[in-house]
């Protein structure tokens, strides 16, 4: 009787595991919005981590966050690292590439509350009136991170800071407050 336990307990520990090992390996959030200013308003925005406590909603999560910067002032080699409160946890940001006034790439990496490597682009196409900015992270889900997946769904909850942030910069663009 104990064994047949120990069998069916095995089984379901290994149908769980195949479930989770069967998830998507890679992920994309993204968001988009029009903000109410040209496309090198924005981009100067995005382009230079010095002017994120402006728009970011991450910033204003803990007003005691650490901050260091590095590299160029802004642009491609510009860097920013954090180290903050459960909230916001610690990590580091890098400009790949920048094109004024039409993308921003940067290398995002966590390493507190766990560790995690992604890629975000802020895409910024003009309108009449204003520019489209579409906010995009794109990374790799290890088996940890499919597991969680079944618990949190991150587009959600990642795309909630994403809209706030997207309305967060269009005030910022207007210099509105």
């Amino acid at each position: 009787m104990l064994r047949t336990i120990l069998l069916v307990v095995l089984a379901l520990l290994l149908a769980g595991v195949a479930y989770v090992a069967s998830r998507p390996s890679s992920f994309v959030i993204s968001r988009s919005a029009v903000v109410l200013a040209p496309p090198e308003a924005v981009f100067a925005l995005l382009n230079d981590f010095h002017q994120w406590s402006r728009w970011s909603p991450y910033e204003k999560l803990d007003p005691n966050m650490k901050r260091t910067f590095d590299g160029p002032a802004s642009g491609p080699g510009a860097s920013y690292a954090w180290s903050g409160n459960g909230d916001v946890g610690e990590g580091s940001m890098k400009i790949l590439d920048a094109r004024d006034p039409r993308w921003v790439t940067i290398d995002l990496e966590f390493t507190k509350p766990f560790r995690t490597k992604n890629q975000t682009t802020f895409t910024l196409l003009p309108l009449e009136g204003g520019t489209r900015v579409i906010w995009s992270m794109k990374g790799e889900n290890g088996f940890v991170g499919k597991a969680m997946s079944l618990f949190v769904e991150m587009d959600a909850l990642v795309g909630k800071d994403f809209e706030q942030g997207l309305a967060n910069l269009d005030k910022a663009a207007r210099n509105v407050d």
